[in-house]
């Protein structure tokens, strides 16, 4: 089990790890509470490109204990790939830069830095608020965030688009107190129907989110994603109903997409008959790059508060907030990416967005404007990150810190195509 304990020790293991490498290593306090790993690396040449090396030490709970196939917390090979939570979100991406580091050994011809955080999936915004606060310790030309992965196991990709998210409680107040099912239900409002009644208008019939006042037709440029590649990562069974009107990458990556996280409400077992006087729903809105969170989440608000049937009181607060992210891949830096991955997989490389977020991107992208941000990563879709049975396939790790040190040579020789 994650504790503040555990937390001190796996950023002591980070720091020891890459001082190895040659860093020099510290832990730096973040306004979370949180510490973060800092190191650098000059290679002693004065016309050399600085490259920042980005990964995170905290891990998503195990969730259910008894859905996983290992013990969670013991990394523990089966058929061939790394089980245990963490290993691919994000201790995987830590391996990556390390063993590409080793495999270089001394002949590292960039300026390297690292940094590699502790609050990532806590959400907390510890590092986001650290980065502006002290610009020149992790100032680069090129920044490798290693917090993402490729289209399938040795199919190499590079991340360029991340969706934003609005994080909302939503609570619906329609009695002073229980009434009794038998005696008031009819004429009298009850909070869980009328929560029920607001959230199904976020969806149309064909399941695509409907938040009014957000665009809902984007279209994504990159790499098709196919229905049935979607269906295998996901687990489902051949046939099942995909949601939304467009293609799958274009309702991934390109369109706003609500889930209802969680609600608060009295439980199906042992619950009474009687109508419920409050309920509650804690929601997820994932924005594609374009979209501004702020503007989201005003568009939210109102869309739930406009749903209240029946004269309930709805009330909605806005718990977190998170740019999207679009990446310049024009730059010298993602040319070397590019070439660096194809020698590594031999094949070529694709362009992926990406469903989840990392505020961190846009804080980079806005303290260093002229840095290029690089999204690469072990985390293929059999991973499964942040849900039971978590694992990372060792050959993406070793492809992966190849091209990670195919890129750091030639980035730093200048020898990009």
């Amino acid at each position: 089990m994650r504790t503040p304990n555990s937390d001190h020790r796996a950023a002591l293991w980070v720091a020891d790890a890459f001082a190895e490498a040659g860093f020099d290593t510290h832990l730096a306090d973040t306004p979370d509470g949180s510490r973060a790993v800092l190191g650098s690396r000059p290679c002693g040449r004065a016309d050399a490109p600085a490259v920042l090396l980005y990964a995170h030490y905290d891990v998503q709970p195990p969730l259910a204990d008894d859905e996983w196939r290992t013990p969670p917390f013991r990394l523990t090979e089966v058929d061939g790939r790394w089980y245990g939570r963490g290993a691919a979100d994000c201790k995987g991406n830590i391996l990556m830069h390390l063993t590409a580091l080793r495999a270089l050994g001394d002949d590292v011809p960039v300026d390297s830095k690292l940094v590699v955080e502790g609050s990532e999936e806590q959400g907390t915004g510890g590092l986001e608020a650290f980065v502006p606060e002290h610009p020149e310790l992790l100032r680069a030309d090129a920044i490798l965030v290693g917090d993402t992965g490729n289209a399938a196991v040795g199919h190499p990709a590079v991340t360029v688009s991340l969706r934003g998210m609005v994080n909302v409680v939503v609570d619906v107040e329609a009695l002073p107190s229980a009434l009794h099912s038998g005696m008031f239900g009819g004429p009298a409002p009850d909070a869980l129907a009328a929560l029920v009644a607001v959230l199904a208008t976020l969806r149309d019939d064909d399941g695509t989110t409907t938040v009014h006042g957000l665009p809902r037709d984007g279209r994504w440029s990159g790499a098709p994603y196919p229905a049935a590649q979607f269906r295998a990562d996901a687990g489902l069974p051949d046939g099942t109903v995909l949601l939304g009107d467009g293609e799958v990458a274009d309702t991934l990556w390109a369109r706003p997409a609500l889930t209802v996280l969680g609600i608060a409400c009295p439980p199906a077992t042992g619950s009474a008959a009687a109508l419920v006087p409050h309920a509650r729903a804690r929601l997820n809105l994932r924005i594609p790059p374009g979209v501004d969170p702020h503007q989201a989440a005003c568009a939210l608000s109102e869309h739930l508060l406009a749903a209240a049937p029946w004269g309930v009181e709805v009330t909605v607060e806005v718990e977190a907030l998170g740019e999207p992210f679009l990446a310049d891949t024009t730059g010298p830096a993602h040319r070397a990416m590019s070439e660096a991955l194809q020698t590594a997989y031999g094949r070529p490389v694709s362009r992926l967005g990406q469903g989840g977020s990392i505020p961190l991107c846009t804080v980079l992208a806005e303290t260093y404007p002229d840095a290029e941000l690089l999204l690469i990563g072990v985390e293929e879709p059999q991973a499964r990150i942040h849900a039971p049975n978590e694992s990372v396939a060792p050959a993406e790790i070793a492809a992966m810190a190849l091209a990670e040190a195919l890129f750091l040579r030639n980035y730093g020789a200048g020898s990009v195509g």
